[in-house]
């Protein structure tokens, strides 16, 4: 058994539910699908009327693929290789050379362990600092969203409601492409489009909106 969160839209505000299922070990493809199954199974048991939609590369649904960050780009860059060259530590960055090497690469690069404490995001000039935990990411989400997909494919967020990360584990990291997702929708819910907020505008919306 593994207990992963599903991200959902409640009283106007995006929550996290955990639910506990089966989980199928080994990196197979076929085994991650496995486990997703069987966390949207377990979904719907507690909620029949659910709309599950995985968000990664695992997922079966052709949206839920495009919408994975490793998918995502933003002025023809991976969303990946955004965050991680954004990142500025005690004692270096941000590593704006990450942006041209691949999403692996710059996930391991060495200096974003051996930089000391992370400090804060520089991105397009602006420092963002690390309250609320998951606003930068969701930020640049939202701008790699806009970026990437067609209108079409955007309204179609609004189909589900329920987001999952069946990589995503709680207690080892914070930010998840499902979370995100859950806000788009609440954002599709609340102007019928995705803004193109400032960096105010959005820290705001997310202090309102977004339980940590």
């Amino acid at each position: 058994m593994a207990k992963r969160p599903a991200f959902c839209i409640s009283d106007h505000k995006i929550i996290q539910k955990n639910f506990d299922f089966i989980w199928y070990s080994g990196f197979a493809l076929s085994q991650k699908q496995k486990c997703i199954a069987s966390l949207h199974a377990e979904i719907i048991k507690k909620n029949p009327c659910a709309k599950p939609l995985e968000i990664s590369t695992k997922s079966k649904s052709e949206l839920g693929a495009k919408l994975s960050a490793f998918q995502l780009q933003y002025q023809g860059h991976s969303l990946e290789n955004i965050f991680q060259s954004s990142k500025v530590f005690e004692h270096g960055g941000a590593y704006q050379d990450l942006l041209t090497v691949s999403p692996k690469e710059a996930k391991r690069d060495s200096r974003l362990r051996n930089s000391g404490k992370l400090t804060g995001f520089l991105f397009d000039n602006i420092l963002w600092e690390l309250e609320p935990k998951t606003a930068f990411y969701d930020y640049i989400y939202l701008k790699s969203v806009k970026d990437s997909l067609e209108i079409e494919e955007i309204q179609q967020i609004a189909d589900y409601d329920y987001f999952t990360d069946i990589e995503f584990n709680p207690e080892k990291s914070i930010n998840t492409q499902a979370r995100s997702v859950a806000i788009l929708k609440l954002l599709l819910e609340s102007f019928g489009e995705l803004p193109d907020f400032t960096q105010e505008e959005f820290l705001k919306f997310h202090k309102n909106y977004v339980l940590d």
